[in-house]
């Protein structure tokens, strides 16, 4: 008598820990996902703060600010938009980009705006 209750009892705790394993799987794969965008947003912010500088350096060396805006748009994320500005002292370049959740799974949120400024002193020259 008491081996089938044992039995009925190891039965019962194995299937609870599977209901538990599906409860949580799910729960960790949202987690996974939401990491991975933050780890992407991150990345794209890099980019974006790459695009500024790339634009501020160049304009600072003397490139035409429409060569370096285009150069600095490949350097950002897609859809980057980069406005330089030219003083006696330095050149200023902004760069605005906007981020979406990763393979359209965040399209109910509102895309992530990236902003990055850069400023270079102008080189020298006669």
């Amino acid at each position: 008598m008491r081996g089938r209750a044992t039995r009925r009892c190891e039965r019962g705790a194995r299937g609870a820990a599977t209901a538990e394993l599906v409860v949580v799987l799910p729960i960790l794969a949202v987690v996974v996902v939401g990491l991975s965008w933050l780890l992407s947003l991150g990345v794209a912010q890099v980019r974006t703060v790459d695009a500024a500088r790339e634009a501020a350096r160049a304009v600072a060396r003397g490139d035409d600010a429409g060569t370096a805006v285009a150069r600095a748009t490949q350097v950002g994320p897609a859809g980057t938009r980069i406005t330089v500005t030219s003083g006696p002292d330095g050149v200023t370049a902004s760069a605005v980009a906007a981020v979406t959740g990763p393979g359209g799974l965040f399209a109910f949120l509102p895309p992530v705006r990236l902003h990055a400024v850069a400023v270079a002193a102008a080189e020298g020259g006669s």
